[in-house]
């Protein structure tokens, strides 16, 4: 395989490794709900050391990881922040922002992607997948950075977003409308990936039961042509609505209507469950109206995604998105639409599965998965982080926003229907209107009008809902973090680092039972820091070199039994520098006592 080459990659190859750990630090303030370190998160601090943070809580366990890092096009003002220990890259530091004139901006790009990209490595399940957004500028260098790091025979696809749906006014006269979004697995043979619904199917049978089964709702009442009571008098007749009254089928302008089906028909879809009844607005006043229920084919009514994304929202409608949120556009430049998160979601994301964006920006992932999760009842897990001030108010503002609902007003709009008028079409125009029509008999009453226009050649019909007051929110969790100060456990035993128990305490106790330490519970001169799903966690250690190296620090028998005599039914682990007494022994006396090296511990993965 051919290795890409870049200045500073010998320093940065594992530098990863050299990230101190940093531990999460929860503000139960700016969250929603308790604090909870295995639930939503949204970090705020340096993605590289964020993601120290959590390999000790998800190593191995992230299900798919979305990130959009600087495309580098040297407007961005990023900035190259590693603390590497090298005289080449510590000048790096002096020259930022990077800007187009720096002659060295694509391998100070590399330097900045590889750590990261190897800690992402870690955190991601064997059967995890990633996506990366990149264009033009960066795309061949990061596809043969993950061809290093993952594995070139990991390569699923590189799927090409158009991201946005107009011309730019380029002085050129090539517009660049598309980015490229990267796609590699952990491991390709034990990747989950699902199939797409047919966009025929998807346009037919837009909705979907608990189990992921496509239906549409059809209006029982006959619209259009040949709708009439004289047109089919033996369908006009009443039927029972939930309060027992009678309902006919009447036009909105009180013309006397038919039913779609006669009473056989209508017998069936009640015998099988699949007459639906709906209360509606109806001529200024609440009324029940009568829906079947028609679900797709049993046959396997999807196919395989394609790698053109010509059919997912653009940047634009993410902007607008923001512009319904906060009132205002402008907080961020290129927000991603949560419409591409939806698509990858469907992708490679189970309902349970946790989901990782490391730049977060805008909080579209979060936000997506709390979308997928209101529509499907799915329990999809989010993690964010973002290392720029407006981590809490825009990032976790936006997470706030979306579950609590927000105030708005104006008008929402969801397109239903984007149809390329060219040849075939217009000679199909009755079955193009027959189309709109059925949009308009399933659809109308979610909404206050069906718009249909054509622009640029294309018929587009949307849903438009005028919305005042307030948007309906999403429901949901998370807990905002800061990242503490480093714990370097390696320079412990040097004596180069001496953390309080309590730090240290904190980073080992979530490090070992992914939750936080209780203060309250530990008591340092017992060595016990607390206890958590079936087992005691103790920490021997006091910030005195010394002592460390006394037999003082060490684990022995004695000790073990008398950790293990305050609760002899838990298991009990045991942060130590070292120890005079083996497992083995701990074993064969049935003392429930487990040793954990303190230099060693915080590299220790759990991938149960």
């Amino acid at each position: 395989m051919t290795e890409l080459s870049f200045k500073g990659k010998e320093f940065v190859y594992n530098h990863h490794l050299a990230v101190p750990f940093r531990p999460l630090v929860p503000d139960e303030s700016k969250g929603i709900g308790p604090v909870a370190l295995d639930g939503n998160l949204v970090i705020h601090g340096d993605n590289l050391h964020a993601l120290k943070a959590l390999l000790p809580l998800y190593a191995g366990k992230v299900d798919c990881i979305f990130i959009d890092p600087p495309y580098n096009t040297g407007n961005e003002g990023w900035c190259y922040d590693d603390n590497v220990n090298a005289p080449m890259i510590r000048e790096w530091l002096e020259s930022n922002p990077v800007g187009v004139e720096d002659g060295l901006r694509h391998d100070k790009w590399c330097a900045m992607m590889w750590p990261r990209l190897r800690m992402l490595h870690e955190l991601l399940a064997d059967h995890g997948v990633i996506f990366i957004t990149i264009d033009d500028n960066e795309a061949h260098r990061l596809t043969n950075i993950c061809c290093e790091i993952f594995g070139e025979e990991n390569h699923v696809a590189t799927f090409i977003w158009r991201k946005v749906d107009s011309p730019n006014d380029n002085k050129v006269a090539i517009t660049p409308d598309h980015d490229y979004v990267l796609c590699f697995a952990r491991d390709i043979g034990s990747a989950k990936f699902k199939r797409m619904i047919a966009p025929s199917i998807l346009k037919a049978y837009p909705n979907r039961d608990e189990n992921g089964r496509p239906f549409r709702d059809r209006l029982l009442k006959k619209n259009g042509r040949a709708s009439l009571r004289r047109d089919r008098p033996t369908m006009f007749f009443p039927l029972e609505d939930p309060d027992g009254n009678e309902v006919f089928p009447i036009h909105d302008n009180g013309e006397e209507a038919r039913w779609s089906m006669g009473k056989k028909g209508i017998k069936k879809h009640k015998d099988a469950g699949t007459l639906i009844w709906k209360r509606i607005e109806k001529l200024g006043r609440e009324v029940w109206e009568p829906y079947t229920r028609e679900f797709a084919p049993e046959d396997d009514p999807t196919r395989p995604f394609p790698t053109i994304w010509s059919d997912v929202d653009t940047m634009r409608q993410a902007k607008a998105m923001l512009r319904n949120i906060f009132g205002t556009s402008d907080l961020f430049d290129t927000p991603k639409t949560v419409k591409l998160l939806d698509r990858i979601i469907d992708i490679a994301a189970d309902d349970d599965a946790i989901i990782l964006d490391s730049f977060a920006g805008s909080a579209t992932t979060a936000h997506a998965v709390l979308e997928a999760n209101k529509r499907d009842g799915g329990n999809r897990r989010f993690i964010l982080v973002e290392m720029e001030e407006y981590a809490d108010s825009l990032t976790a503002e936006r997470v706030r926003r979306v579950i609590n609902g927000y105030d708005f007003e104006g008008t929402q709009r969801t397109e239903m229907l984007r149809e390329r008028l060219n040849w075939r079409a217009l000679s199909n125009a009755g079955e193009l209107a027959h189309k709109v029509e059925g949009i308009e008999n399933l659809h109308g009453h979610d909404y206050d009008r069906i718009k249909k226009e054509v622009k640029d050649g294309e018929l587009i019909v949307t849903g438009e809902k005028t919305v005042a007051e307030r948007a309906e929110g999403l429901g949901g969790t998370f807990t905002y973090c800061t990242l503490g100060d480093p714990v370097e456990l390696d320079k412990v035993l040097s004596g180069e680092t001496l953390p309080p128990y309590a730090g240290l305490g904190a980073a080992l106790f979530h490090m070992a039972t992914n939750h936080a330490l209780d203060p309250a519970a530990v008591r340092e001169d017992d060595f016990y820091l607390g206890a958590m799903e079936g087992q005691h966690v103790w920490l021997i250690y006091k910030p005195d070199l010394d002592w460390l190296k006394s037999p003082e620090a060490a684990l022995t028998l004695a000790r073990a039994k008398a950790f293990a005599a305050s609760d002899p039914d838990k298991r009990h682990l045991v942060f130590a520098p070292a120890r005079f007494v083996s497992q083995k022994m701990l074993a064969e006396q049935n003392i429930p006592v487990e040793f954990v090296p303190l230099p060693f511990a915080l590299y220790r993965i759990d991938r149960s």
